[in-house]
């Protein structure tokens, strides 16, 4: 072992509440993400609706409270009135972003009955590529009022009577991007984002709605375009967005990959810092949140080849290893400890593409990658009051960073319980750390609490879980029984999650999820 780390919380140093919005995903119409992913009509445990029900019970599995839909770059280029309606009569579409055909079977309402079945509040994206604010208009008329205007009835004629239950509205997507279809300046943007922004609470003024920020943190327009955006739009919206994918280019380089936690945590104090900027440019009183609405381990760099016009092809359907899983918890342990402006996030995406969940083409089976244990597990535990944690521990360079910790945490504690829970990373990929847990201020632990520690490890960095070995990477139970204080073993390459509970708790949830 290496010598002894040490975590130090302290009720006093609270980073606020928790929105458990931030433990989102994301369904695009791309690749197999809705097409021989969550939807799949011949499937033996399909529903009513083509949607397969062992993929269902996996997505209620890992958990996630909101869904965003329908994209991502297919949204710039989407005429929802194509997905709505008797199926036979919709029609067949190219999808410009993605270069595949859209044959509409799944659309508005039926996204949103399955967000109902998996249990995630839906968070829909109007089109401000191609098309603009009537459409977006229409859209939110059609879901959200009940009836006696043309697009609420035409709903009921649908089969829908009672309206549907959507309260957060993407205003486009990646409009920075010169990728995106309808790709507009920092000024067009934000000017249509106002304006839509004013239509669509004229239509309800219940919706909470999100401006489209910088896609990625090398874009040359970063931060420019968060000020001039919002200095449209500030007072019309609710939420600025922004995203990150990590790509290990470096797959050799384990060490780099694992650091990358430290440019997550470096661009999102970037973005709060731009829209600080634009709050006080603006004089505006009230902080921004932000949606983190799409992030993930992203094999970017590899080459991709797909047929002309094909109907749901592989894209992007990375296998995660049980280094991507760690970068992935970093994600989440980044979000955590800026629960005070993120306030929602998406993983990007759901099924198939970047996914946690994989299937196997033609209707096969579907198993959890290595990514989906780290947000499962945050998912159900990481509820409550984001603490700060003062971290002593080694530090490391790599290749391309310099004083990088050897280890990564969060620490969360639930109010009603009083349960502390700390996500430890070790990036060490060969020594095991013990790690002490001073508990500062925190009171009910001292007559021996209750401990669970759950590990993700595996039999290396590049391990993956695949259809005919699904639990090469899994969780398994650590240590439990009673805690005195003494450190913990956090073994190399390894997420945990480690769980106090004080003397004076009696029943708690049980931390089983496929072990």
């Amino acid at each position: 072992m290496t010598a002894t780390a040490r975590a130090l919380v302290d009720p006093s140093f609270s980073l606020g509440e928790i929105d458990p919005r931030v433990y989102g995903s994301f369904v695009e119409h791309m690749g197999r993400c809705v097409y021989d992913g969550i939807y799949d009509p011949d499937h033996p445990t399909a529903d009513e609706d083509g949607f397969r029900g062992d993929v269902a019970d996996l997505v209620r599995e890992l958990g996630p409270t909101i869904l965003r839909y329908p994209g991502g770059n297919f949204v710039s280029g989407y005429r929802w009135e194509d997905g709505v309606g008797p199926r036979a009569d919709r029609p067949v579409r190219r999808d410009l972003a993605w270069k595949s055909i859209e044959p509409n079977l799944v659309g508005t309402n039926e996204f949103l009955r399955y967000c109902q079945r998996v249990a995630a509040e839906p968070m829909m994206a109007v089109n401000l590529g191609t098309r603009g604010i009537e459409a977006a208009t229409a859209l939110v008329e059609y879901t959200t009022l009940a009836e006696g205007s043309y697009w609420s009835d035409l709903r009921r004629s649908h089969g829908v009577a009672e309206p549907w239950d959507v309260r957060v509205w993407c205003l486009g997507n990646e409009m920075d991007g010169p990728w995106q279809l309808g790709h507009k300046t920092a000024y067009e943007y934000g000017r249509l984002a106002a304006e839509t922004a004013v239509a669509l609470r004229r239509v309800n003024p219940e919706i909470e709605l999100v401006a489209c920020g910088t896609s990625k943190p090398v874009m040359p327009t970063f931060a420019t375009w968060e000020a001039q955006v919002l200095e449209q739009c500030y007072s019309h919206v609710d939420y600025m967005s922004m995203h990150m994918y990590v790509d290990p280019d470096l797959a050799d380089d384990v060490p780099t990959l694992l650091a990358s936690g430290l440019e997550i945590d470096a661009y999102i104090d970037s973005v709060i810092a731009a829209s600080d900027f634009a709050r006080a440019a603006g004089k505006h009183s009230r902080p921004m949140p932000l949606s983190f609405d799409e992030w993930n381990v992203w094999y970017n760099s590899r080459p991709r080849e797909i047929g002309v016009w094909p109907s749901a092809p592989e894209l992007i359907g990375d296998i995660y290893s049980m280094a991507d899983a760690l970068v992935v918890g970093s994600f989440i342990n980044s979000i955590l400890r800026h629960s005070d402006r993120v306030r929602m996030a998406c993983l990007a995406q759901l099924v198939n593409v970047i996914a946690p969940i994989r299937t196997e083409p033609g209707g096969g089976q579907a198993w959890r990658q290595s990514s989906f244990y780290p947000f499962a597990l945050a998912s159900r535990f990481g509820r409550g009051e984001s603490l700060r944690v003062g971290l002593q521990a080694g530090r490391h360079d790599t290749a391309r960073h310099e004083d990088v910790p050897d280890l990564d945490v969060a620490a969360v504690r639930d109010p009603a319980s009083g349960t502390l829970t700390f996500f430890v990373i070790n990036r060490d990929l060969s020594n095991t750390i013990p790690l002490e847990l001073a508990l500062g201020g925190f009171t009910g632990f001292e007559a021996g609490a209750r401990i669970e520690h759950t590990v993700l490890t595996g039999p290396s960095a590049a391990a993956t879980n695949s259809a005919s070995q699904p639990d090469t990477v899994v969780p398994r139970a650590g240590r439990s029984g009673r805690w005195s204080g003494e450190a913990i073993a956090i073994e190399p390459l390894s997420w945990n999650m480690i769980r106090l509970h004080t003397a004076t708790v009696g029943n708690t949830q049980s931390t089983s999820i496929h072990m």
